[in-house]
């Protein structure tokens, strides 16, 4: 059985500045992860964005879905940090986007919009993304503290909710842009 390890408060805070070194206006999709039943993940090269279903074949669709939390996207430096460098594990913190760009309320406010790829556009909207139970499970007491604490709550280290405005195929290492 493998040991997973959880980071402590300051090897968390120690890697706040590769964190914040996060390109700002033009960012690279990392990860695509399509969620098609309750704790299962689908690492996905291309994804199809839809105005009605999110990603196509996610479990969001299913049961109670939120139009404002469609389609979430977290950091993947911070990703890479909490799951302490170990890339396979990124997928389990649930969401489905994991991106190389600033995703800080104060690079993107709510009502910011993204471009992904050459077609796809994805709102940021007001409903905070802030982890649960699973998240603790996989990640440590401390990991969550520290993203949803008074540092990582503005820097959106948990994630961001998004709902999709016009749907296209996404793909791995595909530009995420900024629009006005």
């Amino acid at each position: 059985m493998t040991t997973v390890r959880h980071l402590s408060p300051d090897e968390l805070h120690a890697g706040l500045p590769v964190i914040e070194a996060s390109p700002q206006d033009d960012g690279r999709l990392a990860m695509i992860v399509r969620r098609p039943a309750t704790d299962e993940r689908e690492l996905l090269e291309e994804g199809e964005l839809s105005m009605d279903l999110g990603l196509v074949g996610d479990n969001w669709s299913l049961g109670r879905a939120n139009p404002e939390c469609q389609l979430t996207l977290m950091n993947a430096r911070a990703a890479d940090l909490v799951a302490a460098g170990d890339r396979s594990r990124w997928a389990l913190a649930g969401d489905q986007l994991y991106v190389d760009l600033d995703i800080g309320s104060a690079n993107l406010p709510t009502g910011a919009r993204l471009a992904i790829g050459s077609d796809a556009v994805v709102e940021v909207t007001a409903e905070p993304h802030t982890g649960c139970e699973k998240f603790i499970s996989r990640f440590g007491l401390e990991a969550m503290k520290f993203v949803n604490g008074p540092t990582g709550r503005p820097l959106c280290l948990r994630g961001i909710n998004t709902k999709v405005v016009r749907g296209g195929t996404i793909r791995v290492g595909d530009t995420l842009r900024k629009l006005a």
